[in-house]
């Protein structure tokens, strides 16, 4: 039996806020605040704090804009980001599949 690795996951992928931040720009393509705000149902302050981070990581982009008199920031996915999600994703169907071989039943 192979060893499971979780060491490579990714921390700054994991967790549901910021997995969804990311699948949500892969899926979609560009998305505002608003729009990630109300798709992932969480707070302004934690959907700014996953943001940033995922930001500073090199995995998003933001760019702000003025519709009007109102702030609009649009988030997207950057290159190394997909790269990113892609290789989470992986380590994730690798441990899935160690977890069926292992026995897991996927009805209970």
């Amino acid at each position: 039996m192979l060893p499971i690795d979780f060491n490579g996951l990714d921390t700054n992928v994991h967790g549901p806020i910021r997995l969804g931040i990311m699948t949500a720009l892969q899926m979609d393509g560009a998305l505002d605040f608003t729009t990630l705000k109300k798709r992932l149902e969480t707070a302004d302050g934690s959907l700014n704090l996953h943001l940033k981070r995922l930001e500073e990581s090199g995995y998003i982009t933001s760019k702000k804009a003025f519709v009007g008199l109102r702030p609009k920031t649009t988030y997207r996915i950057t290159s190394p980001g997909r790269k990113a999600l892609g290789d989470y994703l992986k380590a994730m169907r690798q441990l899935l599949e160690a977890l069926e071989s292992a026995g897991l039943d996927k009805s209970n």
